[in-house]
């Protein structure tokens, strides 16, 4: 590597279902899948003996189950996963300040700063792998490369437990061969898009007229060319570097599709508990309510509406939510539920001046020190006794700390 930034990323094998097979030795060595929830059995992630016979994220049950008879499925239990997140995150830590959390199983680290005291990428690479290891007894994938954009790519070049380096001045030729879809930020229907135009790896894709691509793509048509080049500028932004987070927000894929109004009103109710509740702990508000819906058939859409004043009152936000489902005729039966507010006011500690929206604000900040001290729920609103924890599968946005981290079952 010259002396150009050196960025690593940081992906954990199968990490649901590594963790699960760690903290379980019967389960070790044989096909598992981890679901969402114990009656919808959909996959989240599977063990890498199940996926040698196709079982892949996203399958139900009974077509997991035609093509390896012999799986095993194993409700997931997001706080050790969370937990041991955290922990790996730590560990990262030790060689670079700049940590960037991707997601819950992947980080991005530059350590252009960090090799006068490790030594090369390589060597910090394998020490951070073998603490990971040692700690855990899990494995990850590591990409090392100049840019965010090309070390996802070598992660991803071998797995499980690989260590992959795009030098400089190999990226053309590494790129030559090597799909669009293979890049993080085309999805589907964009490598469609380019297949019609004839554009099917990154080489291509970096010859291919970028006006034409400006045209076809808009804004997005020079960034299209310059990831097909391997040209990615973006920083390593540490969590305490990144953006005030725009949106406060929950949803939850339910344990079974429902259609009882009463039922929705419970969910609701409790995803504004949780929005609210991890809104006051940051001291912010929001202005806007978004309720988002999908119904068993996957079909998606979001609906919101804009109050006069800033709120993270529970009861507030569930009240706007309820107020955008009255505006909806509901004609299927709903698979996932949202909560969301954004407009936010980031400096939302001072109480109300009125005397009712004093009270209420006291009356949330108590049940807040109450759960604080004796764990989620321990005080609820009544209709909710009883109610388990809509937190069972765990955002894409989840962080290990700030505004993003998520309480979880």
């Amino acid at each position: 590597m010259d002396s150009q930034r050196i960025i690593l990323h940081i992906d954990m094998n199968a990490f649901f279902a590594s963790v699960e097979q760690q903290s379980n030795p019967e389960l070790r060595g044989k096909p598992i899948a981890v679901t969402g929830a114990a009656k919808r059995t959909v996959i989240t992630t599977c063990s890498y003996e199940a996926r040698a016979f196709g079982v892949k994220t996203g399958m139900n049950a009974w077509e997991a189950r035609q093509k390896c008879p012999e799986l095993i499925f194993v409700v997931g239990n997001n706080r050790k996963y969370t937990y041991t997140s955290t922990e790996i995150i730590k560990i990262m830590r030790e060689y670079t300040p700049m940590v960037e959390v991707f997601s819950i199983d992947e980080a991005f680290l530059d350590v252009t700063g960090s090799l006068s005291l490790f030594g090369s990428p390589e060597r910090i690479a394998h020490l951070i792998k073998e603490q990971i290891r040692e700690g855990f007894g899990l494995t990850c994938s590591v990409g090392i490369a100049p840019n965010k954009l090309l070390a996802k790519l070598a992660s991803d070049m071998q797995k499980p437990d690989g260590l992959t380096v795009i030098p400089p001045n190999e990226i053309s030729r590494i790129l030559e061969r090597v799909p669009v879809k293979d890049i993080c930020g085309i999805g589907p229907k964009l490598q469609q898009q380019l297949t019609k135009l004839g554009v099917r790896t990154c080489g291509e894709l970096g010859r291919f007229p970028v006006e034409i691509l400006k045209r076809k793509f808009g804004v997005v048509g020079e960034k299209l060319h310059q990831m097909g080049l391997g040209i990615d500028h973006s920083p390593v932004v540490p969590e305490e570097e990144a953006e005030e987070v725009k949106t406060v927000g929950h949803s939850t894929t339910l344990d079974r599709d429902i259609t009882d109004r009463d039922e929705i009103l419970r969910y609701l109710l409790q995803l504004s508990e949780m929005v609210g509740r991890r809104a006051r702990r940051y001291q912010v508000a929001g202005k806007t309510i978004t309720l988002t819906i999908r119904y068993a058939d996957f079909t998606t859409f979001s609906r919101q509406a804009s109050r006069s004043s800033h709120t993270n009152n529970s009861e507030e936000i569930y009240r706007g939510a309820v107020t955008l489902l009255d505006t909806l005729e509901l004609t299927q039966p709903v698979r996932l539920l949202g909560v969301r507010i954004s407009n936010l006011d980031q400096q939302a500690e001072q109480l109300p001046l009125f005397g009712e929206d004093r009270r209420k604000a006291l009356l949330a900040g108590a049940m807040d020190a109450v759960n604080d001290r004796f764990g989620e729920s321990s005080v609820t609103f009544g209709t909710l006794l009883g109610q388990r924890n809509t937190a069972k599968i765990i955002s894409p946005a989840w962080r290990p700390e700030g505004l993003r981290n998520v309480d979880v079952e």
